[in-house]
């Protein structure tokens, strides 16, 4: 499969392992505890998870001894940076040997410029509705924004997508797009993912790249 999935905001131990029997490439713990779906502080991931499902801890303006912690504690490939971490940040985290991807806040204003400086240290960036609740908003930007990126980083689709709007990420298939992240799409609850709509979402990656 070319475009890979990415679940995000998960929580529950339950469902987390439906989820990971749909087989995601990624799987997101949300660690900002103003977020609807805040794993916990005392959060830990289920042993039973397949380490072939890449684990992604998602954090907004946290120190970095914090964010080293918890990726060391709980073992995560990769930290999501959703707020105004700094390019020095990212680089620490590398240097860490912890995969970054570094998230970016878009509407119409957005000038992706900005995305230059954080090329050297980011794995992947992720481009997101603007909002101020840092993500989760079910909502969807507008897709064509991206053809002012200019593609130098492989990145990660989120903001409302869902089974419904599967389907047009057909449009960025000349893009740099390494993955599509839901979360609120395919909910019942927030934190709680829809076994059925996760599995529509990855069958129409699976056949339509």
């Amino acid at each position: 499969m070319k475009i890979k999935l990415k679940v995000c905001g998960m929580r529950e131990t339950g469902n987390i392992l439906a989820v990971a029997a749909v087989q995601p490439d990624y799987m997101g713990f949300i660690f900002y505890e103003h977020s609807k779906r805040f794993a916990g502080a005392d959060f830990s991931i289920p042993p039973a998870l397949s380490q072939h499902i890449r684990r992604v801890g998602v954090f907004v303006n946290e120190k970095l001894d914090h964010v080293l912690t918890r990726a060391s504690n709980l073992k995560l490939d990769y930290v999501q940076l959703h707020g105004g971490e700094t390019p020095e940040e990212c680089k620490a985290l590398k240097e860490h040997k912890i995969g970054v991807i570094k998230v970016f806040s878009i509407d119409r204003q957005f000038d992706f410029n900005k995305t230059k400086q954080y090329q050297a240290w980011a794995d992947f960036f992720l481009f997101d509705t603007k909002s101020e609740s840092y993500g989760g908003t079910g909502k969807v930007f507008d897709w064509n924004l991206l053809k002012k990126y200019d593609q130098q980083i492989p990145f990660l689709l989120s903001g409302g997508v869902s089974p419904e709007n599967i389907q047009n990420v057909k449009m960025l298939k000349d893009m740099n797009l390494h993955a599509v992240d839901v979360n609120s799409g395919v909910e019942t609850s927030p934190g709680i993912k829809d076994i059925a709509k996760v599995n529509s979402i990855k069958n129409m990656l699976i056949s339509n790249f």
